[in-house]
């Protein structure tokens, strides 16, 4: 837990710092996300860092309502998501970004004071407050991605995503039930780090019957619905091989 709150803080700074080089006109370039700018990735992320501390203090139910209780149950998800957002596009973009900077902050306050072990509400269901902070380490680096990209900035990779990569591969079994789909066996990662080394998630029940191998910051970005598994060097073996790369995930 202590390693994911670093590398959550480490996150923030770096995003922070990009944030903080924008002119007003680079807020409004289209972001990755579909119909969403750069405000309106802060806003998400301002969002839902808002609804994990709500959670992490027992009020998910209620905070949820309060926001969301003007247009109702969405479909799934990214329309709920989408919504929430549509409801405060347009403010000033000093104000969204203070508001993100300030809420991340309380969160990761709220995080440091919890029991990593607590079990916790969030979209997904009940998870625990260690699992709760990696999934905010995991969208907090996919929309630093995002906001780099829309406005032209390098982010090299780091070991953050060794978080991100290991969250992908521990909620494989999520992923397929959330799917309807079934997995034939345990799956392994065979992943090299961005500073070359080897990253091995293997699973404790045995040998594994499906193994994916390659960069770990594709499968970070497969995972993440950056990039098509198509797009990268990532191979395997195994029979879900393809059903792996089709269905990983790092969000709810």
């Amino acid at each position: 837990m202590e390693d994911v709150l670093a590398s959550l803080a480490g996150q923030h700074e770096q995003l922070d710092a990009v944030l903080s080089a924008l002119h007003d006109d680079d807020w409004t370039r289209a972001s990755r996300c579909d119909g969403w700018d750069v405000r309106d990735v802060v806003l998400h992320l301002a969002q839902t860092d808002e609804l994990a501390l709500a959670s992490l203090e027992g009020r998910f139910a209620e905070h949820l309502q309060s926001v969301a209780g003007s247009f109702g149950a969405a479909a799934n998800v990214d329309d709920g998501a989408a919504a929430l957002v549509a409801a405060e596009r347009g403010q000033p973009p000093v104000e969204v970004h203070e508001r993100w900077r300030t809420g991340a902050a309380c969160l990761r306050h709220a995080l440091d004071d919890a029991d990593p072990h607590a079990r916790v509400t969030w979209v997904a269901g009940q998870l625990s407050v260690h699992t709760l902070a990696t999934t905010r380490l995991a969208e907090a680096w996919i929309h630093t991605g995002d906001v780099a990209d829309a406005v032209g900035v390098d982010v090299p990779a780091t070991g953050t995503i060794q978080h991100v990569a290991h969250l992908a591969w521990r909620t494989l079994p999520y992923a397929f039930d959330r799917a309807g789909r079934r997995l034939h066996g345990a799956v392994a990662l065979d992943l090299r780090a961005p500073d070359g080394a080897t990253w091995t998630f293997v699973p404790p029940e045995g040998v594994p019957t499906t193994t994916i191998r390659g960069d770990a910051l594709d499968l970070c970005l497969v995972a993440a619905r950056r990039v098509d598994p198509a797009a990268t060097g990532l191979t395997g073996d195994g029979p879900d091989v393809a059903a792996v790369l089709e269905l990983v995930r790092t969000y709810a």
